[in-house]
């Protein structure tokens, strides 16, 4: 194999990284869902289960996924694309993997009953660690909205208006999908529904897998 044979093979392999971030982060996330005790995935973000005695696997996943993330943006790097996107589609990606590091280093609170015993509503107060967890998902929104909006933009300057307005819809939805429950809950009375949050989590890194899978393909065929 030649020098710029293993090259590809081991940038196709950091990009990899990245595609398999988010299936491989919503898959855990739904195994521990269905298996925690007391967890309800209606009535509990995702978060949550970094809490209670198995909570280090959620913080793990967060974690992993996080790097894996870095991981595929130094392979796009790496790759030295051409175009639209060489240089802010590993930014954004780096920022995204760095969120996610944060919000698993960084636990929410025991509240909405969860972990089994904690208080049945949201606490008085937030503690330093959860607020900070508190912001990671909204920076890594930005980095995961900028990621597919950098993207669309290079779609659209090679012609593909298909895979243009596909991302603009997935994009749109799993903005919406994501925050539903700050739209429609009743904090008062903790009344919320997290199911189209996961959705929308679920949605959003399905879709940078195949987004990504995309920009690989269009690397390995220069």
């Amino acid at each position: 194999m030649s020098r710029q044979e293993t090259r590809s093979a081991e940038i196709a392999i950091l990009i990899g990284g990245g595609i398999i971030a988010g299936p491989l982060f919503v898959a855990v996330a739904l195994l521990q869902a269905f298996s925690r005790e007391g967890f309800d995935w209606s009535r509990h973000p995702l978060s949550m289960l970094s809490l209670g005695d198995f909570g280090w696997v959620q913080i793990a996943n967060f974690v992993i996924t996080g790097l894996l993330f870095i991981v595929g943006a130094v392979g796009i790097s790496r790759a030295r694309i051409s175009g639209r996107g060489r240089r802010w589609v590993p930014r954004l990606l780096t920022l995204l993997g760095i969120a996610l590091i944060a919000g698993g280093a960084f636990t929410p609170d025991p509240a909405l009953g969860f972990p089994p015993g904690s208080i049945a509503g949201l606490p008085a107060t937030m503690s330093w660690h959860a607020s900070i967890h508190a912001v990671a998902p909204m920076v890594g929104l930005l980095g995961l909205v900028g990621v597919l909006a950098v993207l669309a933009r290079r779609s659209a300057d090679r012609g593909e208006w298909s895979w243009v307005w596909l991302t603009a819809a997935a994009t749109v939805a799993m903005i919406v999908l994501s925050m539903w429950p700050n739209f429609t809950a009743d904090w008062q009375r903790v009344e919320v529904n997290f199911v189209p949050m996961w959705v929308g989590v679920a949605l959003a890194y399905i879709y940078v897998a195949i987004v990504l899978t995309k920009l690989r393909g269009e690397i390995s065929s220069v």
